[in-house]
């Protein structure tokens, strides 16, 4: 018999009874009842029922046990009573009478527990990680990852693509964040950084030849946590195509990522290909948002035109200086309470808005609010009509410059698809978001800058951007959205050196800094380089999507917590003097963190 097991703890059923077995685990719960000792056994595959009786001489080195120890147990299988069986557990018909133990490791009383979902804060969850990961539905979690990552290979590999993996230490490039630096020991004063993204090598390998290429890549950013969103590292389906369009890109694509939501998440509806494409205006106008969620129905619709010089003096003197309103239908909604409206009301004026207008047309046709009382009859009239309201409906108003009214009617549009229980169930629905903005105006500076990414192909090429209003020129960028989360930018990309100096020089780049910043790239360009394009959606968002779980920490095995922080392995650390010399580093720290001379 081997040293450790003859068979998981997940393994044993009835027709094993009368054989012997060993198991190896860690004590999951004890269960003492006076004369018998049960022992739950846990490892990786599941959990066995063990028992040992008081007439053992094993019996008090059992039961001194701490849970979480890890043992190595021997004896015989034997059925259970029909009355003590556990249909819960797939082992459970059978149970081990422990012959031998050996104690292979003693566990310290536990700073969490393991065989519970207690929670014990974020803090010691990811000081003490391996113990949380031990957690079945950890388990569940870090493993449901590892068959995603598994079944998105192998749909990529079918799709014809190849995997190569690209440096992890080399130069920065602009792609929105603030890079991790590595000093050079051997280049003084010198740095690589850390990969934000694997953009640039991955062109170089269409220019290369390669056509098809693809990898789960790690990401390195400088920036804060957010739910959706893990600081320092992430992973991403990196690939690359040559030769190709947009469209053969979004073909490519879409029944891998379809195909995994179908594989994972039984009884759920997946958007079947071709996916949505909404350009990025309508998406704006529509949701208020480039990362619409299709689960909501409410769309809003453009209503400036019905309060310009009407009644509601507010919005119209707004108008007058170039404000717009957006109208956000709340179906069914005139039926609620008053305290309702209010309630929404006191929401808008938390996130740092005037208020939230209303209209509420009765079961009877007239309209209440004292958006209502102020404004003409025809306007309101207008307004339903717009809007596609009936009698019983309610509609929401933002007014504010064009970007802040979308923003805030997106805002609205989520509110109210929550509050009125509108967002369609065990539904998984996906867009693109197409024709975006190449560049956008800096309000605090008045400089142009890219709205996306830089190394994108402007619709309509180089004469676009030598004849056209920068900011009304679009580039070849998308996006791609599930349930209101983006997991994806992509591109077809600018595969023209004449292009790309013109496309970076309008947003302040010179000819010598492009192709200093970005010579690898720049010059590769120059030699025949073919039309390419790709994307890169994100692991954690799609798994975490997945698994229902609004926190991306709990898809990752081991996260860093909000401020950037290792717990567990105690990063980021101070560096000793020596080796600073050695990289020729002399700290500069703010006051607060500053050491007095003796330290």
């Amino acid at each position: 018999m081997h040293r450790y097991r003859s068979h998981t703890c997940g393994d044993l059923r009835g027709g094993d009874a009368g054989k012997e077995a060993r198991l190896s685990g860690w004590v999951h719960r004890k269960r003492d009842h006076g004369q018998l000792l049960f022992i739950d056994l846990r490892d990786h595959f599941g959990i066995t029922q063990c028992v040992v009786d008081v007439s053992s001489p094993l019996f008090a080195e059992l039961e001194a046990l701490r849970n979480e120890s890890s043992v190595c147990v021997t004896g015989r299988v034997v059925e259970r009573m029909d009355d003590t069986k556990n249909p819960a557990l797939p082992t459970g018909d059978v149970e081990l009478q422990i012959e031998s133990f050996e104690l292979l490791a003693a566990a310290q009383p536990l700073p969490l527990q393991v065989n519970s979902d207690e929670d014990a804060g974020e803090d010691i969850r990811l000081r003490y990680r391996f113990l949380d990961l031990r957690r079945e539905k950890m388990q569940h979690k870090i493993m449901l990852r590892s068959r995603v990552i598994s079944s998105i290979r192998r749909r990529m590999i079918e799709q014809g693509f190849n995997e190569f993996q690209t440096p992890i230490l080399t130069a920065s490039s602009p792609e929105g964040a603030r890079d991790f630096l590595v000093p050079s020991r051997l280049h003084p004063g010198k740095f690589y950084a850390l990969p934000q993204a694997p953009q640039m090598f991955k062109q170089l390998l269409m220019v290369a030849g390669f056509d098809r290429y693809f990898q789960i890549a790690p990401c390195f950013r400088d920036e804060d946590s957010r739910a959706d969103r893990s600081p320092g590292e992430f992973y991403q389906l990196d690939f690359e195509m040559s030769y190709v369009t947009q469209e053969d890109v979004f073909a490519a694509i879409e029944p891998v990522l379809a195909g995994v939501f179908e594989e994972f998440t039984e009884g759920c509806e997946v958007t079947a290909p071709p996916f949505p494409r909404i350009p990025f205006d309508e998406a704006m106008l529509k949701y208020g948002s480039d990362k619409p969620d299709l689960r909501n129905p409410l769309e809003i619709v453009e209503v400036t035109e019905a309060f310009r010089g009407g009644g509601f003096g507010i919005f119209a003197r707004l108008i007058e200086e170039g404000a717009v309103v957006r109208a956000i239908p709340a179906p069914g909604a005139a039926a609620q309470p008053r305290s309702f409206f209010d309630k929404l009301n006191a929401w808008a004026r938390e996130t740092g808005q005037a208020g939230l207008g209303y209209i509420a047309f009765g079961a009877d046709g007239e309209a209440k609010g004292p958006i209502a009382k102020n404004l003409e009859a025809e306007r309101v009239a207008e307004i339903k009509s717009l809007a596609g309201l009936g009698d019983g409906d309610a509609v929401f108003f933002a007014c504010g410059k064009p970007k802040d009214a979308a923003s805030f009617a997106g805002t609205v549009r989520t509110k109210l698809g929550e509050e009125l229980d509108l967002l369609e169930k065990n539904a998984f629905r996906f867009c693109w978001i197409v024709d975006f903005p190449m560049y956008e105006l800096d309000e605090d500076s008045g400089q142009i800058e890219f709205s996306h990414n830089p190394f994108s192909m402007p619709q309509g090429g180089l004469e676009a951007l030598e004849n056209q209003d920068p900011l009304t020129i679009k580039a070849m960028q998308y996006d791609i959205v599930c349930n209101g989360v983006e997991l994806s930018s992509g591109a077809i990309r600018n595969h023209l050196p004449e292009v790309m100096v013109k496309a970076f020089e309008i947003a302040g780049y010179g000819r010598e800094e492009v192709e200093q910043r970005f010579a690898g790239l720049f010059h590769a360009l120059a030699f025949g380089a073919p039309p390419h394009g790709g994307s890169a959606p994100g692991i954690d968002r799609i798994v975490m999507l997945i698994a229902e779980e609004p926190n991306i920490r709990e898809v990752i095995a081991f996260p860093m917590n909000q401020r950037a922080e290792d717990l567990m392995m105690e990063a980021p650390a101070e560096v000793g003097p020596e080796r600073l010399r050695e990289l020729h580093l002399r700290l500069a720290l703010p006051p607060e963190k500053a050491k007095t001379p003796t330290e």
